[in-house]
């Protein structure tokens, strides 16, 4: 099935431009049948995520849709290699991230060195001036992040954006990984890949380690929105791989600023929140007071350090989009390294000159809202309309601060099964590796979520948008 297979022009196609042995990889996965037995394997593949949930709801979509994550049974493969080099890249970053929430809530160093533009943090929509000041149990702040990166014409890596407040994706990490080795066992058994189904274990021990308490003692839970949220399957299924409570705030209470659990045997305290719910809803106290997810008094809790949250809140200014052109001089100014990965050449329209080049390129260059996600509040200038230039020029001249551009980067393409063809084809794809903080350092899921653009020709690999997944296999040795 992978005799006809040709790259897409101007691509970095990883099965033709990587070595052997992932070519060998990927053709071990296709070579035990035909098309007709494929296209039955990866149907088996979306009845089982079907069959048991693996859903997503779509918010776009006024008739509050369900659908099941889209999966392509052919794996991305990386070399040990290739995965050595972007584990130590993706640990000194979450460092240099680390340290960069911390200084700003507390001494702001970097912005006093003039090292990162002080209006350009303190004016991020997601700075909370509030909690300066608030050091968290243990003094970890982005206990999980999801960093997304894509792979450009040339076969680099590149940091395009960082999730640093409830980064979702982990669970059909896990699933797609259930589905390859029941659905291609000859194949994956025949393969040297590393396991993660140590995440809920390694998730569980990071909380513990941030908890005010003895780990032995700490109880955790993972707070939700509740079902209507696009991601309760993965905020389900990780409570139950832990074994922890999960909960949605009327769950919940605090008294003498201490968090408690509502149980049939009384209260309960808790010392650790996975929380799932976005900033602006956790506590009606300090943000809207009209929330109904959040839990009145959980902030008092959590700056009295009886109560850890995972991941803290404000730690969205490390991950504005306004932001991200600095994180290379967080990584030399915190810890005095260069910077492992590469990243997007960024404009930032809130700087005039930068301003005035994007507003002279827009049809060659992506626009970016700072605090949008999912593939909303874009403009992809290669493929827009006039009319759709002319209305962004508008909305950038009304508010610079909250745009950034970037040069269209060609993604890199994977075999990717095409149903409607009955074929394998090239579709651009990207990646987000998953990196767990605690009180004893990073550690990164040697695997990820890849994303794949289903479309024919898309760039667009957001599920919500038509993209789908594939399972990631980082093997063990380049032997």
């Amino acid at each position: 099935m992978l005799s006809d297979y040709t790259a897409l022009p101007g691509t970095f196609d990883e099965l033709l431009g990587a070595t052997d042995k992932l070519r060998a990889t990927v053709e071990a996965v296709v070579a035990s049948g035909s098309a007709e037995q494929f296209a039955r394997t990866q149907a088996l593949a979306e009845a089982a995520l079907l069959n048991q949930g693996v859903t997503f709801s779509v918010y776009s979509d006024a008739r509050g849709v369900e659908k099941i994550f889209p999966v392509c049974l052919l794996p991305r493969v990386i070399s040990a290699s290739e995965w050595d080099q972007l584990e130590r890249g993706l640990k000194q970053r979450v460092l240099a991230l680390e340290a960069f929430v911390e200084d700003v809530y507390a001494d702001q160093r970097i912005l006093k060195a003039g090292a990162i533009p002080a209006e350009v943090v303190l004016g991020s929509a997601q700075y909370l001036p509030a909690i300066r000041g608030v050091r968290p149990p243990a003094g970890v702040r982005i206990h999980i992040s999801g960093i997304d990166l894509i792979r450009d014409g040339k076969g680099v890596f590149r940091v395009l954006e960082d999730n640093l407040r409830t980064p979702s994706g982990v669970s059909y990490v896990l699933e797609n990984r259930l589905l390859s080795k029941r659905l291609l066992a000859r194949a994956f058994e025949a393969t040297r890949v590393r396991p993660v189904n140590q995440y809920p274990g390694r998730l569980a021990t990071a909380l513990r380690s941030v908890s005010p308490v003895a780990p032995e003692e700490t109880t955790i839970v993972v707070l939700t929105p509740g079902p209507h949220n696009s991601a309760y399957f993965e905020h389900s299924f990780l409570a139950r791989q832990m074994g922890v409570e999960l909960v949605e705030a009327a769950d919940l209470f605090v008294d003498d600023d201490r968090l408690f659990l509502h149980t049939i045997r009384g209260p309960r305290r808790v010392h650790v929140v996975y929380r799932r719910t976005d900033d602006d809803f956790l506590d009606p106290e300090v943000f809207r007071p009209d929330s109904m997810l959040g839990v009145r008094g959980l902030m008092r809790a959590w700056a009295g350090g009886n109560v850890a949250l995972a991941n803290a809140p404000g730690n969205g200014v490390a991950d504005d989009k306004g932001v991200y052109p600095f994180v290379p001089e967080m990584v030399r100014f915190y810890l005095g390294e260069e910077p492992l990965l590469a990243q997007v050449p960024t404009y930032q329209c809130a700087r005039p000159d930068d301003r005035a080049y994007v507003l002279e390129h827009l049809a060659e260059l992506v626009v970016k809202v700072v605090d949008e996600a999912g593939g909303y509040g874009m403009l992809m200038g290669p493929t827009s309309t006039a009319e759709e230039r002319e209305e962004f020029r508008r909305r950038i001249l009304a508010s610079p601060r909250r745009y950034i551009a970037q040069p269209r980067i060609e993604l890199s393409t994977c075999p990717t099964w095409v149903s409607q063809g009955q074929c394998i084809a090239p579709r651009r794809v990207d990646f987000r590796p998953f990196v767990l903080n605690s009180a004893n350092g990073p550690w990164v899921l040697p695997g990820g979520l890849t994303r794949v653009a289903l479309r024919e020709g898309s760039y667009v690999v957001n599920s919500s948008q038509g993209g789908g997944s594939k399972d990631t296999w980082v093997l063990k040795g380049d032997g």
